[in-house]
């Protein structure tokens, strides 16, 4: 089958026919990649389009790992394995221990003043930001083509609620005051997401639903780890900005400091990360802004992620009142491509009071220019919001190798 893909020999049968079966599927951009390195962190590299680049270290560590059939024995080792400066578990395999050992070590500009900064933006804005990883940055998960796609056909697709309490905590490690110390979490959250992210470039070629649906050949490249990686600080910062929320430009940069790290320790090539917020948005002007899209995959995750806080509170987190806060952040062709319906009260409210809100909050504003019960209604949404993606933490949370794709057989959790 030279020169036949297994995509399209999948898609002869289909719609496609013969031509799609003559006809290789390659990722492909509206216009070329024009983004410099000098604009990163490295100030150099080789300019290659991300789209084509992967993380070939741990792809075939883990592609091996899966083959030899050793990642249950994996997980059961790595479940102890909780802290940054922990050593690592006996028992690995050699080659595994090795890239672990080496994929753990902070990047060499990784600056400790700027990360002590950091840790005083996450204690001052953590409510905006439990509720902005959730909300804009969670639902906007959902409306990147590719993304939607991988995680709806992978393992966690079954259970969204587990996928979204890792993906949480990832959120929670960064914004902890040891989150890159020897006592801290974020370094073990990134070493372990990088070894998944790698287990399912390995599984969802596997998958025929994915296969047919997807535009790449590979899942998670090095552009949709960055589009991913805008969707968080990025997209948190664009919003924060917005709302007019003062902040000093050292936690502003502490805060992006502490993001690019985490970019490197996900296995993003330090060519490819931002070394400013400029830089951050003119990069995601070109990765993430253009792709944003509904997919039938993603519209259902959507519907999925607003009925979370149901267990919570019915009437400050009700489906109707997340789904106007989804539309008041990421606007209306957003929500209308995800069928959220624009909500009667709150979706005015929003529009006319979230402002005014947030500068009496700030104390920017000496009182409080609308009703008292609106007030207290936008603070209470806040703190319940935050507890919806924060909620599962309390458990102890173990990210580990998925060794399957989606059973699609089975009703999702």
């Amino acid at each position: 089958m030279d020169g036949l893909s297994r995509r399209n020999a999948l898609k002869a049968g289909g719609v496609l026919g013969a031509l799609g079966a003559l006809t290789k599927v390659t990722p492909a951009r509206a216009e070329p990649w024009t983004w410099s390195p000098q604009g990163s962190v490295a100030g150099t590299g080789a300019g290659a389009d991300p789209l084509t680049v992967w993380d070939p270290e741990a792809d075939e560590l883990v592609a091996g790992l899966l083959d030899r059939a050793e990642v249950s024995r994996v997980n059961d080792l790595l479940r102890t394995w909780t802290r940054n400066g922990q050593p690592l578990p006996a028992g690995l395999p050699s080659e595994l221990r090795d890239f672990m050992e080496y994929a753990r070590q902070l990047p060499p500009w990784a600056d400790q003043g700027k990360l002590a900064t950091a840790v005083d933006f996450n204690k001052k804005r953590g409510l905006y930001l439990g509720v902005l990883y959730g909300l804009a940055s969670g639902m906007m998960s959902t409306v990147i083509p590719k993304e939607a796609r991988a995680v709806y056909y992978s393992k966690g697709g079954h259970d969204l609620k587990d996928r979204i309490s890792k993906t949480a905590k990832l959120g929670y490690d960064i914004g902890t005051a040891n989150a890159y110390a020897p006592d801290g979490e974020m370094v073990v959250t990134c070493v372990k997401t990088r070894l998944v992210h790698a287990a399912v470039r390995h599984l969802l070629p596997q998958s025929p639903h994915w296969m047919y649906s997807a535009e790449e050949e590979i899942p998670i490249s090095q552009n949709d780890m960055m589009v991913t990686w805008h969707s968080l600080p990025t997209t948190v910062m664009k919003h924060l900005t917005a709302w007019k929320v003062p902040i000093p430009a050292g936690e502003s940069e502490g805060f992006l400091h502490s993001w690019q790290i985490c970019a490197h320790m996900l296995g993003i090539r330090d060519e490819y990360i931002p070394n400013s917020w400029a830089e951050a948005d003119s990069q995601a002007a070109q990765v993430l802004d253009p792709i944003l899209a509904p997919t039938p995959e993603g519209i259902q995750l959507a519907d999925r992620l607003l009925r979370l806080g149901v267990n919570l509170d019915l009437a400050v987190l009700s489906k109707p009142v997340l789904g106007a806060f989804t539309r008041f952040l990421l606007g209306d062709k957003i929500a209308d491509g995800l069928s959220i319906p624009r909500e009667p009260v709150w979706s005015p409210l929003l529009e006319v009071s979230w402002g005014p809100f947030i500068a009496v909050r700030e104390g920017l504003l000496p009182v409080v220019p609308l009703a008292p019960d609106a007030y207290w209604l936008f603070d209470e949404f806040l703190r319940q919001a935050a507890l919806i993606y924060l909620a599962e933490l309390r458990m102890p949370i173990s990210i580990e190798l998925p060794q399957m794709n989606r059973d699609m057989s089975r009703p999702p959790r």
